[in-house]
């Protein structure tokens, strides 16, 4: 993780970020990296245990995100013109909460200083997900969460 000492989140609204203060807004959890349902009928988006193929579980980092959009075209890139849509994050995540006008969290690592704290927090999806590459994409209903995770 990049160092820093100027606390730009709390001085920059999300559309003046540069794009280094941009990704490390991302606390690292993996969330947003779980496969969701979305029903049409209802609009509801439900988290599934599953993580896309290039999360690596434990480290809860994309293992191609450089070219993410290539090797997985489905990839949603947070964009600070999205704002709007953020909505299906989890509440936890740095985008959303300095979306909503909430601050950082105080585990996250730029908060801590480390990020490890994510995990301690347990807010990661560190040893509760599975790669999607050990389940049938047919029955994903199956690994949905009631909660958040």
């Amino acid at each position: 993780m990049q160092k820093t000492t100027e606390r730009f989140w709390e001085t920059k609204s999300l559309a003046e970020m540069t794009p280094d203060e941009w990704d490390l807004l991302c606390d690292g959890c993996g969330r947003c990296c779980l496969l969701k349902l979305e029903y049409e009928e209802t609009g509801r988006v439900y988290y599934t245990s599953v993580a896309c193929r290039h999360l690596d579980i434990d480290t809860c980092r994309c293992t191609c995100y450089e070219n993410r959009v290539t090797a997985m075209p489905e990839c949603l890139v947070l964009t600070h013109d999205k704002i709007d849509e953020f909505h299906w994050l989890p509440s936890t995540c740095a985008y959303r909460r300095l979306a909503e006008g909430r601050g950082l969290a105080r585990w996250h690592p730029l908060v801590s200083g480390t990020p490890a704290t994510v995990h301690e927090a347990d807010i990661s999806v560190r040893d509760k997900a599975i790669s999607e590459k050990y389940v049938s994409i047919d029955h994903l209903e199956a690994y949905i969460v009631e909660c958040e995770l």
